[in-house]
C-alpha cells in the first residue's frame, strides 16, 4: 500500500488534510441548517467543531496504522474549502470501506462530490487494496443517491424508517461498489 501524496488534484479540486486554518470553512458547514438537514446531528457550535477538526486533522492514510481519511475539498479557482470527502476502512479482514461527502449547499449541483469522491475511490481499489466500499444516506436525500449512481454504485438496500433522527423515522439507502465493477466502469 503506497502512501497518499497530498494534495490529491482532480480537475476542479484540490483534496488535502485538513487544518487549523479550516475552522471557519468547516464551522460554515457544520453549523447549517441546510448543510447538515439529511445528516445524524444538528447545527455544531465553534467549539464542537474545533474539537472536530483536531480529531480529522490527523486522518490522513489507510494504512497498518490507520483506517480513515478525511480530507477538505477545495475549489482550486478561488482557493475555499467547499466540503468534507472522507474515506474509512470499515473491515481490515474482508477489505471493506465506506465514503463519505459533504459538500456546502452554495455548491451544490456542480459535480464536486462525485469528482472528489472518484479520487477517493480510486486511491481506495487501487492503492489500499479495499475489495468493496459502501456509502450510505438518508433516502429523502435524491441528490446524495445520484451522486452514489453517477460513481457507478448499486443500491444494495433500503432500510424503511430504520433510524430514529432528529424527532422522525428516516428510510436509509445503501449504496457499493466493488473493486472489480470499479476496475471494468475505469476501462
Amino acid at each position: 500500500m503506497s502512501p497518499l501524496t497530498f494534495p490529491l488534484n482532480t480537475e476542479r479540486l484540490e483534496l488535502r488534510p485538513f487544518v487549523d486554518g479550516d475552522l471557519d470553512a468547516l464551522f460554515a458547514m457544520q453549523n447549517s441548517e441546510a448543510m447538515t438537514r439529511y445528516l445524524y446531528w444538528r447545527p455544531r457550535s465553534r467549539d464542537e467543531v474545533r474539537e472536530q477538526l483536531e480529531r480529522i486533522k490527523v486522518m490522513t492514510a489507510i494504512d497498518e496504522s490507520s483506517d480513515a481519511i478525511r480530507l477538505a475539498a477545495v475549489l482550486v479557482a478561488a482557493p475555499e474549502v467547499i466540503g468534507d470527502i472522507s474515506l474509512r476502512r470499515t473491515s481490515r479482514e474482508h477489505a471493506q470501506g465506506e465514503i463519505g461527502y459533504v459538500i456546502h449547499p452554495a455548491h451544490h449541483g456542480h459535480g464536486f462530490a462525485t469528482e472528489a469522491c472518484r479520487s477517493l475511490l480510486s486511491y481506495g481499489f487501487e492503492e489500499a487494496g479495499l475489495h468493496r466500499i459502501a456509502a450510505t444516506a438518508d433516502a429523502r436525500n435524491v441528490a446524495s443517491t445520484r451522486v452514489m449512481e453517477r460513481l457507478g454504485m448499486r443500491r444494495e438496500a433500503l432500510l424503511r424508517e430504520n433510524e430514529f433522527v432528529k424527532g422522525e423515522w428516516t428510510d436509509e439507502a445503501e449504496y457499493a461498489i466493488l473493486a472489480s465493477e470499479w476496475k471494468a466502469r475505469d476501462g
